[in-house]
């Protein structure tokens, strides 16, 4: 995954080890002046007739000099780096880097890096990764680990999954759905898209395949009394988690958003997550952003992330919103989601190409 922002990372971190190294001196072992290099130490007597059959060095003197040069710091300027970060900075926003998230990654890079001091000697790879690391972790989170959260609240754990049609929203909940079977959850599913054709069949047909529950009225009915019932068959049957579905929705169609602000009203969902599609780049993170202001999200999952070579999305689109990226999507099974743990995504984009 993330193909070719792996790649324009790699690139820049091969290029900022290079720019450090030619920073620093050189590291180097000639003693010379004592005086200098070791400002408090005695000085160095003369060489006298008498004293050459004697003469012994210092256990471990040699040692300490080379100790005292290697630990001495250089100070990396900003502008050392400076090219290589407006590099890094094209690189990103040709991979769907939102512009936003890409100042704030050049930002935390250039104040860790630019006006630092380093020690000679010190390993100039792990300098590099460690501030891209921590740059990318900045803006990327700590994610959400949503089997804890499930055991820490009160059941049944509702969560609504919300979003534009077409970017498999009712698929994913169909993956979730497995997730949690997986790690020991109970599930039951509401068909609360009840305006799209085919919707409520195609909610239907994943309950049965993967042995769940689905609580569904008529086509057209009201969203809000499904998921009413949905909760309440829950409640009744000791299920952990209920799994609700709602319709498409744009921030500009006042109707579905008022009915959606009905459904968090009534039932009151532990989470509200937004879906939409990795593949959709910069597009996905402006309309998470519209959505996110006209009715509010607590987390994301992205689909179809195995589909998007550029990777930009993924790393843009919880940063842009302030809400954490929760699942992704990685294929067409229903095994094919992954929780998402940024430290893994940031080691698996800063790993060798």
């Amino acid at each position: 995954m993330f193909k070719a922002l792996k790649e324009k990372l790699f690139s820049a971190r091969k290029k900022l080890e290079k720019t450090i190294e030619e920073t620093a001196p050189e590291p180097s072992n000639t003693p010379e002046p004592v005086s200098k290099a070791l400002p408090h130490s005695e000085p160095v007597p003369e060489k006298s007739p008498a004293l050459e059959p004697e003469k012994k060095t210092p256990v471990g003197f040699t040692e300490k000099i080379v100790s005292f040069v290697r630990d001495r710091e250089f100070i990396i300027s900003e502008k050392d780096i400076s090219d290589i970060l407006d590099e890094l900075e094209m690189g990103l926003l040709e991979s769907d880097v939102a512009f936003s998230v890409t100042e704030e990654i050049l930002s935390r890079i250039k104040k860790d890096l630019s006006g630092s001091k380093r020690k000679i000697g010190t390993s100039v790879d792990s300098i590099v990764k460690n501030a891209l690391a921590d740059a990318l972790l900045g803006v990327l989170g700590e994610g959400v680990d949503i089997c804890a959260f499930i055991r820490e609240h009160e059941r049944p754990v509702k969560i609504l999954f919300t979003g534009v049609n077409g970017t498999g929203k009712t698929t994913s909940i169909a993956k979730v759905t497995r997730f949690l079977q997986n790690n020991g959850f109970s599930v039951v599913l509401g068909a609360g898209d009840t305006f799209r054709a085919g919707a409520i069949e195609q909610i239907d047909v994943h309950g049965e395949r993967l042995g769940v529950k689905v609580i569904q009225h008529q086509e057209g009915s009201d969203p809000t009394a499904v998921l009413f019932d949905t909760v309440e068959y829950a409640r009744a049957h000791k299920i952990d988690v209920v799994l609700g579905d709602t319709a498409g929705r744009f921030h500009n169609r006042a109707n579905l958003m008022n009915q959606l602000a009905k459904i968090r009203r009534v039932i009151k969902p532990d989470l509200i997550v937004y879906v939409d599609e990795a593949v959709a780049g910069n597009d996905a993170v402006i309309r998470a952003e519209e959505f996110s202001k006209s009715v509010g999200m607590d987390a994301i999952m992205l689909t179809k992330v195995d589909m998007d070579p550029k990777g930009g999305a993924a790393i843009s689109i919880a940063h842009a919103v302030g809400k954490p990226l929760l699942f992704i999507g990685t294929g067409q099974g229903y095994d094919d989601v992954r929780a998402f743990n940024p430290r893994l995504v940031v080691e698996d984009l800063l790993g060798d190409t």
